[in-house]
C-alpha cells in the first residue's frame, strides 16, 4: 500500500439502521476496490468487517469495523458503525472518527429510526452526508418512494445524483445524473460495466431527476444560478464542485443507489465518494483542542509537520492479542516504532507493529499520516478517548461524549471463586465499551452494570464468557431503600448482664428527632454532671449508629435523623465501652419505633425526548409508575419530558419506552434524590422484603 497524505484520505463513516446493509457495502466497496479478497456476506460470516464471533452468530453488527480502498489516488477509510441502537456507542466513535457519513437505507425498508437517530447525529456534528439506497435487486425495492421519504422525514435538501436503471430482479445498472451517462453492469466479479446511452425506458425518469440536479445545484451558488437563469448549460465539472461545497455547508445531500450483493453500483459510488466527499486536509478547521499544559487552546490542522496527535476512538481486546487501540491520527504523522505521550494519563507508549485496519486483519506500515487512522497493540495504559501526542507538545483532545446508560441489572459469577475474574472481566469490557458501566452498590452489596438495552448487555456476558473465561448471571438489582422518622420522642437502653465476675453494665437516655431530607446523622452529647464518663461517650455513639444501619421497618438503614445522649447511670465496676455500646443500640430500639418511621425510596430525574405522537402514551405510562411530570418543553416537533420517577419502578424502562415509541423516543435518567415512600406502596415493599428474609434463612 502506497503512502497518502492528509489530502489524499477520506474518513467515512457508514451508518444507518440495522439490516439496511451496511456491513454488506463496506465489503463490496473494498472487495471492488481491491483491498478486500473476497466478496463476503453477513448471511455467511464473511463480511469484512464483520468479524467477532458474537456478530457472526447473530448476524448484526455489534462493534465498528474498519477497513479501506483505495481509489483514483485517494485512500477512503470506512468505518462501519452498529446498525441497532444497543450498540450506539459504537456509532457514535464512528462519527467521531470520520469528516463524512455515508448514510445508508434500505431500499425495501425505507427509512426507519435508526437512519433519522444517525443522519441527525451526522449533522449535528456538522459532517456532509451522502445517501445510499442499498438493495435495489430485492423484492419490493423503490427508489423514487425512498427519495420522497427522505425529502419528507430527514431532509428536504436530498437530490438523486444516480438513479436506477431497472428496480429488483430487472435492477441491471446506474444513470449518472452528472456524467449524463448508463453504466450497465457485467457478470464481471468486481462490478465491472458498460458505459452506453440512456436507455429509452429510463429516458423520462433522466430528464426530471437531472433538471432537479441542476435547479438544486445552482440554487446554492450565485454564479452558477446567473448562468442557469442566462440558459447555460452547467458543465460536469462545475456541477461537481457545487455539489461538494453545497454538500460542506450542509446545503444538499446527494442520493445514489446500489447493489452490494451484485456489485452494481459500487465502483461508481467509490468514484463519487473521491470526487464529493472532504478529504482530511480540507477538515483542518474543524480540530482544536486544550493543551494538557495550562488551559491554553490552541488549533490543530491536518498536516505532517505539524506535532503528532491522535484522538482514540476505540479499544479492542484480542484473545492472544492483547488490547488493539484503533486512533485517529488528527495532526502530524507518526512512524513504526516511535514512542509517543498519553497526555491523558501522563504515561510514555511505544507504537509497535504500526498498522491500518482491514476488518479483522492489520496491514503494516511504516508511517501514518496527518488524516489517516490507524490501530496498534499491546499499549500498557491506553484507552478509548485518550489522547496520543509528545511530550515536547503534549495536548489533550475533546473527549468523545458517548450515550450514558439507561438499562441496568446486578450480575455475580455463575461459579464460585470467580468474583475477582468477574471484577477484571467486567471492567475491560468498559475499557471497549465505555456505555458498558459497572460499579458497586455498597447498600445492595450488588455489582450493577448498565448498557443501552437488553440486547447490549447480553452480548456483553456473551463476550466475557469468550475472552475473559468466566460466565455471569444477570438479574434484577435491589433498591437501595432507607428509612427515616417524622417525630421525636425519648427513651432509656439499659444493658445489664451479669454471669459471674465482671458484669456488663450500660445505661443511657437518648433524644431522637428527624433533620431535612439529605442532612444525614447528628448525634450530640448532652451529659450533665458526668452521670456517663465522656469516654463512654462515643460507645453510645457507634451504638446507634449500628442499630440505625439496620433500619425499623424492613431492614433499611435509617438515616436524617439526630441524637442526644441526655441522661444515664454508670457501674464503678461492670461499665465499659461495649456495655454502653450495647446500651446505644436497645436505646435506639426503643425511641425509632415511637418516632413514626417511614420508607424512602430514591428517585430519578429522567428526561425523555419523544415526537409529539406519542407524548400522551408516555406520560400516560410515566402517571402509572407513580411518576411526577415537573414540565415539558417544545423541540421542533417533539417534546422533552422532564419527571421524577422512583427508581423501583424504571427496571427496563428504556424497553418499555423503544415499544412505546417504536424506536424514536430518548431518555437520560440521572440521580434525584430520596423521598417518602406512599403507605400503600410502603406496606408492599416490607411484604416483599420480609419474604426475602425467610427465604434468604430457609
Amino acid at each position: 500500500m502506497r503512502d497518502y497524505d492528509s489530502a489524499g484520505i477520506r474518513n467515512i463513516a457508514v451508518v444507518g439502521h440495522g439490516g439496511s446493509g451496511k456491513t454488506s457495502l463496506v465489503d463490496a466497496l473494498c472487495f471492488a476496490a481491491g483491498s478486500g479478497k473476497r466478496h463476503g456476506t453477513v448471511k455467511e460470516g464473511t463480511a469484512l468487517t464483520d468479524h467477532i464471533p458474537e456478530e457472526i452468530e447473530r448476524g448484526y453488527s455489534i462493534s465498528l469495523g474498519c477497513a479501506f480502498a483505495e481509489w483514483q489516488d485517494s485512500k477512503i477509510n470506512f468505518v462501519d458503525t452498529p446498525g441497532s441502537l444497543d450498540f450506539q456507542g459504537d456509532a457514535v466513535a464512528g462519527l467521531a472518527a470520520a469528516d463524512g457519513a455515508l448514510c445508508v437505507i434500505g431500499a425495501a425498508s425505507g427509512v426507519e429510526v435508526g437512519t433519522e437517530r444517525m443522519f441527525r447525529a451526522a449533522t449535528a456534528k456538522q459532517d456532509p452526508v451522502l445517501f445510499v439506497v442499498s438493495m435495489m435487486d430485492k423484492e419490493h425495492a423503490d427508489f423514487d418512494r425512498i427519495y420522497q421519504q427522505i425529502k419528507t422525514r430527514l431532509t428536504s435538501k436530498v437530490i438523486p445524483v444516480e438513479i436506477p436503471c431497472g428496480v429488483g430482479a430487472h435492477f441491471k445498472g446506474v444513470i449518472n445524473l452528472f456524467t449524463q451517462r448508463a453504466y450497465m453492469y457485467t457478470s464481471g466479479a468486481k462490478g465491472e460495466y458498460v458505459e452506453a446511452d440512456i436507455p429509452a425506458e429510463c429516458q423520462e425518469q433522466f430528464t426530471r431527476y437531472r433538471q432537479e440536479l441542476i435547479e438544486a445545484i445552482s440554487a446554492t451558488d450565485d454564479a452558477l444560478l446567473e448562468r442557469y437563469l442566462e440558459g447555460q448549460e452547467i458543465e460536469r465539472d462545475d456541477a461537481i464542485h457545487g455539489m461538494k461545497d453545497a454538500m460542506a455547508r450542509l446545503d444538499l445531500y446527494p442520493l445514489f443507489c446500489v447493489s452490494s450483493e451484485n456489485m452494481i453500483g459500487v465502483r461508481a459510488l467509490l468514484t463519487e465518494l473521491v470526487q464529493l466527499m472532504p478529504n482530511a486536509y480540507e477538515m483542518e478547521e474543524i480540530h482544536a483542542l486544550t493543551g494538557a499544559e495550562g488551559h491554553e487552546t490552541v488549533q490543530l490542522h491536518a498536516k505532517d509537520d505539524g506535532p503528532f496527535a491522535a484522538l482514540v476512538f476505540k479499544t479492542l481486546a484480542e484473545p492472544h492479542v492483547g488490547d488493539v487501540t484503533y486512533f485517529r491520527v488528527l495532526s502530524g504523522k507518526v512512524t513504526n516504532g516511535q514512542e509517543v505521550f498519553n497526555a491523558t494519563r501522563d504515561g510514555v507508549e511505544k507504537l509497535g507493529h504500526l498498522s491500518v485496519p482491514l476488518g479483522k486483519e492489520r496491514v503494516e506500515v511504516n508511517t501514518l499520516h496527518a488524516g489517516d487512522i490507524g490501530c496498534v497493540a499491546k499499549l500498557r495504559n491506553t484507552h478509548t478517548n485518550d489522547t496520543l501526542s509528545t511530550r515536547e507538545h503534549p495536548v489533550r483532545l475533546p473527549a468523545i461524549e458517548f450515550p450514558e446508560p439507561v438499562v441496568h441489572f446486578a450480575v455475580k459469577a455463575s461459579t464460585r471463586g470467580e468474583e475477582d475474574k468477574l471484577q477484571q472481566g467486567l471492567h475491560r469490557l468498559h475499557d471497549e465499551d465505555p456505555t458498558f458501566s459497572v460499579h458497586y452498590n455498597p447498600e445492595t452489596h450488588e455489582t450493577i452494570v448498565g448498557g443501552m438495552g437488553e440486547r447490549h448487555l447480553d452480548v456483553a456476558m456473551a463476550v466475557l464468557k469468550r475472552k475473559f473465561g468466566v460466565s455471569a448471571d444477570l438479574s434484577k438489582p435491589h433498591i437501595a431503600f432507607r428509612e427515616t422518622i417524622t417525630a421525636k420522642a425519648e427513651g432509656q437502653g439499659r444493658h445489664k448482664k451479669q454471669s459471674g465476675g465482671r458484669g456488663q453494665f450500660g445505661d443511657c437516655w437518648i433524644r431522637m428527632g428527624p433533620m431535612p431530607r439529605g442532612e444525614g446523622y447528628l448525634f450530640e452529647d448532652k451529659i450533665v454532671g458526668g452521670v456517663i464518663p465522656s469516654k463512654y461517650i462515643p460507645a453510645v455513639d457507634r451504638g446507634v449508629q449500628e442499630a440505625s444501619a439496620r433500619g425499623v421497618l424492613a431492614g433499611f438503614p435509617l438515616v436524617d435523623f439526630r441524637v442526644e445522649v441526655f441522661d444515664g447511670s454508670t457501674h464503678s465496676v461492670d461499665s465499659n465501652e461495649m456495655s454502653f455500646k450495647m446500651a446505644g443500640i436497645l436505646a435506639f430500639k426503643s425511641v425509632a419505633s415511637k418516632c413514626r418511621p417511614v420508607l424512602l425510596e430514591p428517585l430519578d430525574l429522567l428526561e425523555i425526548t419523544v415526537p409529539d405522537a406519542y407524548l400522551g402514551d408516555v406520560m400516560g405510562d410515566l402517571s402509572g409508575r407513580r411518576g411526577s411530570i415537573l414540565g415539558t418543553d417544545g423541540n421542533g416537533d417533539r417534546t422533552v419530558i422532564r419527571a421524577v420517577v422512583p427508581q423501583s419502578e424504571l427496571h427496563l424502562y428504556a424497553t418499555q419506552l423503544f415499544s412505546l415509541t417504536h424506536g424514536y423516543g430518548t431518555l437520560t435518567r440521572r440521580f434525584s434524590g430520596y423521598e417518602q415512600v406512599p403507605h400503600d406502596a410502603a406496606q408492599k415493599i416490607i411484604a416483599e422484603h420480609a419474604r426475602e428474609l425467610e427465604e434468604a434463612e430457609a
